[in-house]
């Protein structure tokens, strides 16, 4: 019989023969940020629509056609997460943040939604991992982001990714490339996507950004942000530049990153990876100086990227996640041989739990047989076995799994026993 539900288009179960790679990947991510000073920052799932109207910008797909939106029973209009910098720029602001100097160096783990077409490693609920740098306007700091994002793929083995790297100005220097680009896109605009149209007015630079086949070969030749840059933005490239190449970070000048969010300033950039094919950024990233004033805050620099978890699992697999096998769920399994021995079995359970050790039994009667059939298929290190004969001398049997080698140990010593040899 069919199921009546299943899980929404473009959603999906993480089942539990697959979480491990998640939570490897997750584990990773948050020992880069702890050594790189990072604190978790945890925003809810909704905000309001406003918040992203006014972040990431009216014209954008993103506020266009991709949030979910839904008014609560007070009659104001709510978003959920449709991206997490907004989010976290807002928490910034709102809980005064900046009040204890320097630098805040944030990081999240969180859903986010957008209505667009499920397609390999997107989905209209996807997992994304960020970071967040509030406060600093020196391109040093530009460069330690991209370098932890490095330091991340090392940290989980995932080879072949290059960083490309842009600037696409200030509002000094926007002015004239805006001039440019409208005098390119003209005789073709009124060809072009309804999204480019609307760009071509309010931020033509993002035309650069559209997806749309027709429209990426129509951009071919566009004039270049970097041949425009005013004093400030030339020198804070060169900045980045300099520090990356310190560090030893490689990376390629791409002057078509501009990324597609209207609060982006100044460095842009992408982490490629062939393994994704056409749709082959694995991060995004760039510093968003003006975000703060526009969420109606004072101005404040800002740097942060995002990376989908489920793209960064669809590379991995694809190249064969060498060196990555699941941790042993289950180190003992309890299998009681007789009706007697069930409680006593619940007991010792209770007990190696509270030892450390991870502990399964049966819970629906069934053989010795098949209790040590199910010991195998889930994979435990020990047996752990209670019948007639161990209650009587208060003693277990314990059976290495991998070995068959088993031996009568007293019930006392049990976890003292199974802690030495490390089950």
């Amino acid at each position: 019989m069919a199921p009546r539900y299943k899980a929404p288009r473009g959603t999906q179960d993480v089942l539990p023969q697959d979480s491990w790679r998640w939570q490897r990947v997750e584990a990773a991510f948050r020992e880069v940020c702890r050594r790189y000073a990072y604190q978790e920052i945890r925003t809810p799932l909704f905000e309001e629509t406003e918040l992203f109207a006014r972040g990431v910008g009216e014209g954008t797909e993103i506020v266009g056609k991709q949030m979910y939106t839904f008014e609560d029973r007070g009659g104001r209009s709510l978003a959920l997460r449709a991206e997490g910098t907004a989010p976290v720029v807002r928490a910034f602001l709102e809980h005064s943040l900046a009040s204890t100097g320097g630098t805040q160096k944030l990081y999240y783990s969180c859903p986010i939604f957008r209505y667009e077409r499920p397609q390999a490693g997107r989905y209209r609920q996807h997992y994304q991992l960020g970071v967040e740098a509030i406060g600093s306007p020196g391109p040093e700091i530009d460069a330690e982001v991209i370098a932890l994002f490095h330091d991340f793929l090392g940290e989980i083995g995932l080879q072949g990714a290059v960083t490309h790297l842009s600037s696409i100005g200030c509002p000094q220097c926007r002015p004239a490339l805006s001039a440019v680009l409208r005098e390119f896109f003209a005789p073709h605009i009124g060809e072009m996507c309804e999204f480019c149209q609307a760009r071509y007015e309010s931020n033509p630079l993002r035309i650069l950004d559209c997806k749309v086949p027709e429209d990426v070969e129509r951009r071919a030749g566009a004039p270049s942000a970097l041949d425009h840059l005013c004093d400030a933005c030339r020198e804070h490239f060169a900045g980045v530049r300099a520090a990356l190449d310190a560090l030893h970070i490689p990376y390629e000048v791409d002057p078509t990153i501009v990324r597609g969010l209207d609060y982006y300033s100044r460095t842009a950039f992408e982490v490629i990876h062939p393994g994704l094919g056409a749709k082959d950024v694995l991060m995004g990233g760039g510093r968003y100086d003006g975000l703060a004033e526009m969420l109606g805050g004072p101005p404040t620099p800002g740097i942060g990227f995002g990376s989908g978890v489920e793209r960064l699992l669809l590379v991995m697999e694809g190249s064969g996640m060498a060196g990555w096998e699941p941790a042993p769920r289950l180190q003992v399994y309890i299998a009681a041989a007789s009706p007697e021995a069930r409680q006593p079995a619940q007991l010792l359970a209770a007990e190696l739990r509270k030892a450390g050790l991870s502990v399964d039994l049966d819970f629906t009667s069934r053989s010795l047989k098949a209790q040590m059939r199910e010991t195998a298929r889930l994979g435990a290190r020990f047996a752990a076995l209670l019948g007639e004969d161990e209650l009587k001398a208060n003693t277990v049997t314990l059976r290495d799994m991998e070995s068959g080698e088993q031996e009568s140990v007293p019930r006392a010593e049990v976890a003292g026993r199974l802690r030495t040899d490390k089950a």
